[in-house]
């Protein structure tokens, strides 16, 4: 199943090139009390929603996907974890890059660096992303995105799949430099999630996905999550042992090679196999007054 977030906070059902507007499955969730649990409402009760959505999809409306605002599939995770450098050959293409580096240092991979935390705040698709420091290089880096499902820590590699609610596209856009990651990648509009999230039943193999991703349509990443360091069970197996992970938070798996600077103007289209494929517009960032 695949399901989205559109305009107002509405709930929809992706079928095709159409959404069925499901937002009364919501109904189901139940009301929040203070102080609110850690993570996402939604997904914390996605089964009771996707068996809701089931009654509610032959009379839902249903609405032209193209003129959709889509927001990020999951409203409220308690966090984003990135995965730095777990493709090989993007450590190799960042230690030929002049100036990308940190301090002239030979880049190293995930087991050297460990994970890292981002902004809570995810934007999507409809939002774009809202280039911040435009002196600054500003890279694309497409990833597939494990959302958790269960709350969960310690856990084993063999049973990790079982606490995945599902997947989603992730742009982690990143400034070069040499502070931390966690500043670096946590600018507004620079964690995104779309178009959808994709109900784990329906990606049998998380770790043999395509995933590609153009700019004003010349391809510029294109690999398959098999070549990544640490499987998704990896992943969610060491992130597990450092913190506690809710319904609703997200693993960004990490980039593959040919990340290239965006400009305002630019489109990055993001594909992976058995997710789809998003289109975000890159603006020029304006405070608000």
């Amino acid at each position: 199943m695949k399901i989205c977030r559109f305009n107002n906070n509405q709930l929809g059902l992706v079928e095709g090139r159409n959404v069925r507007d499901v937002s009364q499955a919501i109904n189901v969730i139940p009301s929040l009390t203070w102080p609110v649990q850690p993570g996402d409402a939604m997904v914390r009760n996605l089964s009771s929603v996707v068996s809701e959505i089931h009654k509610l999809r032959n009379e839902a409306p249903s609405l032209a996907l193209r003129d959709l605002h889509l927001n990020s599939p999951v409203a409220n995770p308690s966090k984003i974890i990135g995965s730095p450098l777990n493709y090989a050959s993007h450590q190799d293409e960042m230690n030929k890059e002049p100036n990308i580096g940190v301090d002239g240092k030979p880049i190293q991979s995930i087991e050297t660096y460990g994970l890292f935390l981002k902004s809570p705040v995810p934007v999507g698709p409809g939002d774009g992303v809202k280039l911040h420091f435009e002196e600054r290089r500003t890279d694309h880096e497409v990833e597939l995105c494990i959302i958790m499902g269960e709350e969960c820590c310690d856990v084993e590699e063999e049973s990790a799949l079982n606490y995945v609610a599902g997947y989603t596209i992730g742009l982690d856009m990143t400034i070069r430099g040499l502070e931390d990651r966690s500043l670096r990648k946590a600018v507004d509009s620079y964690s995104l999630l779309g178009p959808w999230l994709v109900t784990a039943n329906e990606v049998e193999d998380p770790d043999n996905l395509n995933i590609s991703l153009s700019v004003n349509g010349r391809r510029k990443q294109d690999s398959n999550t098999k070549h990544m360091i640490y499987s998704t069970r990896r992943l969610i197996s060491y992130a597990s042992s450092f913190y506690t992970l809710y319904p609703g938070d997200v693993i960004m798996s990490g980039t593959p090679e040919g990340v290239s600077p965006v400009n305002p103007g630019d489109v990055i289209e993001c594909t992976i196999e058995k997710i789809g494929n998003m289109t975000v517009n890159v603006s020029k960032y304006a405070p608000t007054e």
